[in-house]
Order: C-alpha cells, then structure tokens, then sequence
C-alpha cells in the first residue's frame, strides 16, 4: 500500500485549501472547481476536498496525526499558531487508554485535527479532570477517541 486516502466534504473550496495546505505545508497537486487533492509523503496520504452544499460539521469523530517525539508536538503546535490557528492542547492528558501530549485544530467545516504523542499506555480509558473529553465553552467537540 502505497497511500491511505481520505476524502471530505468542504462547502468552500478556498478557504479549505488555505487550511490544508498550512496543516500539510504543501500545496495541492491537483484544484478543480469543486475538487482538490493533496498527496503527502509522509505519513502516505491521498487527501481530497470535495465541495458541497452543505456540511454538517464533524461527520466523523476526528481525525489526527500520531508523531514521534514529544518535540514534534512543540513544533506542529507553534507552526500552527503562526499561521493563526488557536491550537487547543492537551497536555500529559490520559486518554484512549495512553497518556499523551496533542493539541487540536479545527477546519473551516468543523473537521477537527488531532497532533499526538503516546507517551505511555494507561490502564483507564481517561481521566475526566484533564480539558480531555471535555466541551470547550464555545462548542461542543468529539475529542479525545
């Protein structure tokens, strides 16, 4: 296998491409009118944006990238906010049975975008006092698994 695909809805086209390419740090290698594809190397990824109508916020739970190093979480995060994202974190947080490091991020269409580092594994599936799992004040989220 050489890629795993993904494809999303998006009800702007350009205000998607804008995100995802400062996410990915790549341009996509194909735009349409209704259409984009990026293709990122590593992790091995097909991404394409689709245009709709009409889409109703996060239509899967959330989707994420797992790092190597807890200082890549560091570095993902502080790129990310440059560009001007508020990047939600979630420091030394147990959940989905690990203790992490991540922060998240949220597309023009409700998407949201997990950064991780499993810095352990964990006997408990989360620990209800971290911000894990928890509904920000401003909306309602699927976090954490």
């Amino acid at each position: 296998m050489k890629y795993v695909h993904v494809g999303i809805n998006v009800t702007n086209l350009e205000k998607s491409i804008e995100f995802y390419q400062k996410v990915f740090g790549v341009s996509p290698v194909k735009v349409k009118a209704d259409y984009a594809k990026f293709l990122l190397e590593s992790p091995g990824l097909n991404f394409t944006l689709n245009v709709r109508d009409e889409v109703s916020g996060n239509q899967v739970n959330h989707f994420g990238f797992q790092v190597e190093t807890a200082e890549e979480i560091t570095a993902h995060k502080e790129r990310l906010e440059k560009e001007g994202f508020f990047a939600r974190d979630e420091m030394n947080t147990t959940c989905c049975y690990a203790v992490q490091d991540k922060f998240w991020v949220t597309d023009p269409d409700g998407n949201e975008w997990e950064f991780f580092y499993t810095k352990a594994d964990s006997e408990v599936h989360k620990i209800e006092d971290t911000a894990c799992c928890t509904a920000s004040k401003e909306e309602k989220t699927n976090s954490c698994c």
